[in-house]
Order: structure tokens, then C-alpha cells, then sequence
């Protein structure tokens, strides 16, 4: 059984029944059935069922943002704003698929040689709730339109979402089979990847948990990507347009209550310019409107649960422990967590060397531009680092000094569709999002033909 709660209010919503493994043996068989018809579909058939979904998503955007900020406290223009994304990132897909998928001619010594892109099959998706609708459809509009079925296994505490993204594929004329959610336990999972009709699995989710689906994937021969958790440094150095892009720094932040694996985790400020940027950090902090997620005037709402905030509460009360200090907020109530910044913050505390999934930034002062640098790159994470200056050049300089999957100059980590977007290191491997995403799950196949 499933039963979820609403974060703000505490009050519970719906309980779900699981499937059984006879249900589940037959939802596996029918995704490989229709995958037979399906990859033989033309794609500009594919494509016209994925522009379907983009007109369906704007229609109902108000109905699926209410639907988060019930699940998981997602402020509703916040949850306007996701599905939005969702619908360009459909109409990308849409519009470049066929181009992305073409067969690439090659130069060799035969009569003709290229290489073609074909489906995987049936590809296996878990995902979180902190994006219960963008999460999936970066996933589901690469894969579907590169002719694979796909299978879900969402959050628990966001099943209706779920529910709902199947039926949003139905409406849109997809055809039964080519994306179902499976409401599963955690045990069922290893089973599904090990089914030899689950060709792939794409996880979003901790480190923890990706080492799990890793090593589960790896003993079954399976594809795996892998996009984990983050604590991406904001470096500000001293020639930083802090009236500029104060509030670009601050949302880095606080964006979805700071439950976001590309938030800006740790702010690392040069020591000529800590002082004001602390000033105006603390001023912009302070100003965010929090409260009820259903309010669209909030900006900051309820955590997606209790617990989620408890584990903030912790990681911060040991960092003060040893010896950090806060200078605004740090106040809990049930799944609230009010926005917070701590100062002082070493590197054996647990606010840099662990990912934070809140409100709480973290705030480091260092002494230069090299300082800064080097504590951006001492973390086993490796998802993307942000660093604001007026010297762009200068940084562009400083690229390859970042392991990372993203490099930001003078703007806050996001996930574009028009970009690979994924990390290195703990942070997972593979990549979603722009043609390399579609590719992670083709078979890129050389073709050699000589007459």
C-alpha cells in the first residue's frame, strides 16, 4: 500500500494499492509487445503524438501544479512554471527527433558505410518527487521518440503524478503499452531490471540509491544513467555585479525550498567583496514570501515531507556543533524549514562535505580567486559549479579546472533541452537532454556495406 500526504497541511491524500507480480509480468509483456509496432512507427507519426503532449500540458497546467503542491508542496507558479518546461521540452524533441536520428554517412574504404541509431526496447525510468512532472519528461520525450517503450517507477509520495503522466500519454493518442507506471515496492525494482525484457534504466535519485540501481544494472548487463545528487559550489569573486545578479545567487538557492540536486549548496566568497555580499544576500533572504505553497504569491514553501526537513535540521545542528554559525533563520516547523544561511562553515562539517536538500546556504569566505577555485573542486560530487565575475574570459580560462557536467558563468546550474545536461563523480554518469540524451538509449550501430 501507498499512502500519500499533503507536506503542508500534514493531511493525507490517497492510498494506492501495489501491483502484484502477475500484473507486473503482464504490463512488462505488453510495454515489449507494443515495442515491436512502435519502433517501426515513422517518426514523424512519433513526433505528431509528442506535440499532442505539449498542447495537453499547457491546457492542464494549473490542474498538474495544483496536483504537486498537494504531493509535495511545490508553490503553484512554481508548478506552472515546471509544466511549461515540460511542454518545450516535448516540442524540442518533437521538432528535432527525426533530424537527431538521421543516419550519419561515413567515410570509409567500402561503397557505402553510416551509422544508424535504433531502439534499445523497454527502458525503465525511477524518478523523485521534487520535479514530479520535468523529471519524467526529460526522460520520456527523448526515449519514446527514439522508438524504445518506457516503464515508471515514481516517488511513492507522488503517485497521482504518475497516474497522471500515463493518462496525459493516453490522451494524447499514444498508443497502450508505450508508457505505463507501475506502482511497485523497492524489492519488485531489481526484478524489473532483471527481467530480460528491461533493456535499460535511467535513475534520478541519491547517491545511495544510484549505487544500488548501478550495481543492479551492472550484474544483469543493463545500461544505466545515473543522475545523482550535487553540492554545487557558487563561486563569487571579487569583481562580482552583486546588484546584477543578487537575485539569480539568492534563487540558486532557494529555488523549490533548496530541493534541487543543482541548487547552489555553497556559496564561496572572495573576502574583499564577503561582507557586502552578505549584506545583500541576507536582504534578498529575508524578502522571499513563504508560506502556503497554493498562495501564488509564495516563493518558498513547505519541504515535500517531515522527515526531509529533519535531515536538514541534523546536517545543519552538526555543523554548528563545529562551530558554524547562523545568521538568519534556522527555524523548523513540521516540513516548513524556514530559509537559512550559516556562516563560518569549515570543510569537515557536514553543510560542505554532504548535499543539503533545503533552504539552508551555506556561506564560505576564502581569501582569492585561487582559494576559491580550489574548495569549489573538493567535494566528490560533480554536477555543476557556478561562478559569477565581470572577467568572463578569464573564467572561461578556469573550465577545465571543474570536473563537473556544468560550468555557469555569471547565471544559476539549470537544465536547458537544449543542453546535455548530467554529472561526473558521485554526482552519476550518463547524460540527458539534447541529442546526447536521446542517444543514451539507441544502439549506435555501424553499418558497412560493400558491392
Amino acid at each position: 500500500m501507498i499512502t500519500t500526504k499533503n507536506p503542508y497541511t500534514q493531511k493525507e491524500l490517497n492510498t494506492y494499492h501495489l501491483i502484484s507480480d502477475k500484473e507486473l509480468k503482464q504490463k512488462l509483456e505488453l510495454a515489449n509487445e507494443q515495442f515491436r509496432s512502435w519502433k517501426s512507427l515513422q517518426i514523424k507519426d512519433r513526433t505528431k503524438l509528442l506535440s499532442k503532449v505539449a498542447e495537453l500540458l499547457v491546457e492542464r497546467k494549473e490542474t498538474y501544479a495544483k496536483l504537486m503542491t498537494d504531493e509535495m508542496g511545490k508553490p503553484i507558479t512554481q508548478g506552472i512554471a515546471e509544466i511549461e518546461k515540460c511542454a518545450w521540452v516535448c516540442g524540442f524533441y518533437a521538432k528535432n527527433a527525426e533530424n537527431f536520428l538521421a543516419d550519419q554517412l561515413i567515410e570509409a574504404d567500402t561503397y557505402e558505410s553510416f551509422i544508424s541509431y535504433d531502439p534499445l526496447g523497454v527502458i525503465l525510468a525511477i524518478m523523485p518527487w521534487n520535479y514530479p512532472f520535468w523529471q519524467v519528461m526529460r526522460f520520456a520525450a527523448p526515449t519514446l521518440m527514439a522508438g524504445n517503450t518506457a516503464l515508471l517507477k515514481h516517488a511513492s509520495s507522488t503517485t497521482q503524478c504518475a497516474i497522471e503522466i500515463e493518462k496525459l500519454f493516453l490522451d494524447a493518442g499514444f498508443p497502450e503499452g508505450c508508457f505505463q507506471t507501475l506502482l511497485v515496492s523497492h524489492q519488485q525494482i531489481e526484478d524489473i531490471i532483471g527481467n530480460d525484457i528491461v533493456k535499460a534504466v535511467s535513475l534520478t535519485g541519491s547517491e545511495a540509491a544510484g549505487r544500488t540501481i548501478a550495481e543492479i544494472a551492472g550484474k544483469n548487463l543493463k545500461k544505466a544513467v545515473l543522475e545523482l545528487g550535487g553540492n554545487n559550489a557558487c563561486i563569487v569573486l571579487k569583481d562580482a555585479d552583486l546588484e546584477k545578479y543578487m537575485d539569480t545567487m539568492a534563487w540558486a538557492r532557494m529555488q523549490n525550498a533548496g530541493q534541487s540536486c543543482i541548487a547552489a549548496k555553497r556559496f564561496i566568497v572572495v573576502e574583499d567583496i564577503y561582507h557586502e555580499f552578505l549584506s545583500k544576500f541576507k536582504t534578498r533572504i529575508e524578502s522571499y514570501v513563504v508560506g502556503n505553497p497554493t498562495d501564488s504569491k509564495t516563493e518558498v514553501g513547505s519541504m515535500a515531507s517531515v522527515s526531509l526537513a529533519e535531515e536538514v535540521e541534523k546536517q545543519v545542528k552538526k555543523s554548528l556543533d563545529n562551530g558554524a554559525t547562523v545568521l538568519y533563520g534556522n527555524q523548523r516547523d513540521q516540513a516548513f524549514y524556514q530559509p537559512t544561511i550559516i556562516e563560518n562553515v569549515t570543510k569537515d562539517m557536514p553543510l560542505f562535505r554532504e548535499e543539503v536538500f533545503g533552504p539552508v546556504a551555506a556561506i564560505i569566505k576564502v581569501k582569492n580567486e585561487e582559494e576559491a577555485y580550489q574548495l569549489a573542486s573538493d567535494t566528490k560530487f560533480g554536477l555543476g559549479s557556478m561562478v559569477f565575475t565581470a572577467d568572463v574570459d578569464k573564467a572561461k580560462r578556469r573550465i577545465d579546472q571543474i570536473a563537473d557536467g556544468a560550468f555557469f558563468i555569471n547565471e544559476l546550474v539549470k537544465s536547458d533541452p537544449r543542453l546535455p545536461f548530467g554529472g561526473t563523480n558521485a554526482s552519476g554518469y550518463g547524460r540527458e537532454l539534447s541529442k546526447e540524451g536521446m542517444m543514451e538509449f539507441v544502439n549506435v550501430k555501424t553499418v558497412y556495406i560493400r558491392k
